[in-house]
């Protein structure tokens, strides 16, 4: 660990250097380059010259240990230097984790309702409703981008974008089927019904890291449809966009001009063909990936949602929380902190540093 460390610490400093040399700062794209390596790497960097600091300090309380009118001093020094670093090596061995690229990027959430029917439609709106307020506590920007509801209140399906700095790395953990086990308001018995929503989650890409040929799509323009006459146009404006070699259809209706519609179809389709490009790269990962969103079926949770006994369980990680009222309405950190900390806990087991 501190061979790679202290390579690490080589390397920060000579990005230094080159940040700092007017050749460099001339050109601005390998500058920005330079400035962004070096950003990923400073927490690490400055959490290891603090623990090279408090080891010197270690040193020099060791060598006063035999000097009678210093030892009691240096002993406390010692031993107080000695606990923090055994702490801040766990630290640094987080921190060596490789951090996913895209952590820090906005993020797209596509809802829809599985099995269930109805039920199933209005416990999607539920979730989009619990995503936008989870958003709102963290002050982060929120777009629809396409949305296809039903009579009563519920939704078909949603999409839309969450704007703000590490949005991927809070939500990316949401991906797969979320269970809900409830009395439906149109159930005369009271009895339990269980139904099911998936929920894709996936990080905005720039348009570099897909590279789309135009003659590949094939793009549908229609009016934009709402109940109750929620995103309805005179014209032609909403977009669909089908990726003719993978099949994969996108569609955004919420913006009032058809290139507005276009363009954030086109962020929508860059995501969804980054994320099945990164799937190829890595099959292995693919199947064992927390993340894929599975076919809606009843068996394929990855969390239930029980009102009964107000709980929401987290399968993967064996976490219930007994909130679920405020969970629903976006309290939902401490979940979001379980799952972080688990997959930590998961790639420091493999080594993976």
């Amino acid at each position: 660990m501190f061979e790679k460390l202290e390579e690490l610490l080589k390397k920060y400093n000579d990005l230094t250097e080159k940040i700092s040399d007017p050749d460099v700062i001339a050109d601005q794209e390998v500058w920005k380059k330079y400035m962004k390596e070096q950003s990923a790497m400073k927490d690490v960097v400055d959490k290891y010259i603090e623990y090279k600091n408090i080891e010197d300090n270690m040193k020099e309380a060791k060598e006063l240990l035999n000097d009678p009118e210093m030892k009691e001093i240096a002993e406390e020094e010692y031993y107080s230097s000695k606990e923090k670093l055994t702490s801040m090596e766990d630290e640094l061995k987080i921190l060596l984790l490789p951090k996913d690229v895209n952590d820090d990027n906005n993020v797209i959430i596509e809802i829809r309702g599985g099995a269930g029917g109805e039920e199933a439609a209005l416990f999607a709106y539920n979730l989009y409703r619990m995503y936008t307020m989870y958003a709102e506590l963290k002050r982060w920007q929120i777009e629809i981008i396409d949305m296809n509801e039903t009579g009563i209140g519920g939704l078909k399906e949603v999409s839309f974008m969450l704007k703000g700095k590490g949005a991927y790395s809070r939500l990316k953990f949401e991906s797969g089927v979320h269970r809900v086990q409830r009395v439906p308001e149109t159930e005369a018995s009271g009895r339990i019904h269980t139904s099911t929503v998936t929920v894709a989650v996936l990080p905005e890409v720039e348009d570099v890291e897909v590279e789309i040929n135009q003659n590949d799509l094939r793009i549908d323009t229609y009016r934009a449809s709402g109940a109750g006459g929620q995103h309805v146009n005179k014209t032609s404006s909403a977009i669909r966009i089908t990726h003719i070699p993978t099949g994969i259809v996108v569609a955004c209706q919420n913006e009032r001009s058809q290139l507005q519609n276009k363009e954030t179809a086109m962020k929508m389709l860059r995501s969804k063909l980054y994320e099945k490009k990164q799937e190829e790269q890595d099959s292995k990962l693919a199947q064992t990936r927390r993340l894929q969103v599975g076919s809606g079926d009843r068996s394929e949770k990855i969390r239930t949602y029980n009102y009964p006994q107000s709980r929401v369980t987290d399968h993967r990680i064996n976490v219930t929380i007994y909130q679920l009222e405020s969970f629903l309405n976006g309290n939902i950190d401490e979940m979001i902190e379980a799952l972080i900390a688990a997959d930590r806990a998961d790639r420091l087991k493999e080594g993976n540093i």
